[in-house]
């Protein structure tokens, strides 16, 4: 059995930046059952607040693969935005998956609109010499202010769709919009748009090229942990599927 300071100071590690409000709270929370003591920190997810939800994933389901997208409002505005909540969904048809927070206030964020309005968007996989810039275009920018000028970052013409890419990143995936699906919140009110996007051309830096294929020390990207922390990539293995 863990006693009171051991379970308190785990329960503060895992909600990184947040962390336990305060003691009170704590020992309200173990009243109440959200809590329980044992081998395991077992958590009642019905007890827990938005934020705390997010606290606990973002520091379990890591590391997560980061979108830096560009998008383009209808004043002709280039936005640019990092999302962590990111992946693959297919490859026949090529389709990538984002999911886009809303405010507090229940409105879309620009990359979302924007993405709903005009169709079209550039996914870039970003490498540490980019941390910075790409973490600058995180703030809290109005729509008609561009963050890719913001952070100092040059744009080229895509290939294929009208919203410019990043002159920079070493991978450059233009997309055009397949779905957008609102989720999750509260009394009918979204708290995310689901956004799949179709992969219409591939840009890639013959630097990180290597045997034909995208050599990932080459490529180092990025990746989001917990609370403000990044991942970069680490010592690797292979092992092969099994065969029956």
């Amino acid at each position: 059995m863990k006693s009171w300071n051991e379970c308190y100071s785990l329960f503060d590690l895992t909600y990184n930046n947040l962390r336990c409000r305060n003691l009170n709270r704590g020992v309200r929370q173990l009243l109440y059952g959200t809590i329980k003591l044992g081998d395991n920190m077992e958590i009642d997810a019905k007890g827990l607040s938005r934020k705390e939800h997010y606290s606990l994933l973002i520091s379990t389901v890591l590391p997560r693969p980061i979108a830096f997208v560009t998008s383009i409002t209808e004043g002709g505005t280039v936005n640019a935005a990092p999302f962590s909540f990111f992946n693959i969904v297919t490859a026949e048809p090529p389709l990538l998956s984002i999911a886009v927070g809303r405010k507090a206030t229940g409105e879309q964020k620009d990359t979302a609109r924007n993405i709903a309005t005009k169709k079209e968007f550039v996914v870039h996989i970003v490498s540490e010499d980019l941390v910075h810039q790409l973490n600058q275009t995180a703030a809290p920018y109005p729509p008609d202010v561009s963050e890719v000028q913001e952070a100092k970052l040059e744009t080229i013409d895509s290939q294929i769709v009208t919203v410019p890419s990043i002159k920079e990143a070493k991978v450059r995936l233009e997309c055009t919009l397949e779905q957008i699906i609102p989720l999750g919140g509260k009394n009918e009110e979204p708290a995310s748009d689901l956004i799949i996007g179709r992969v219409v051309h591939y840009s890639i830096d013959d630097a990180i090229i290597n045997e034909g294929i995208v050599d990932v020390n080459l490529l180092d990207p990025l990746s989001r942990l917990g609370g403000a922390d990044y991942g970069k990539i680490g010592k690797t293995f292979s092992l092969p599927r099994p065969t029956l």
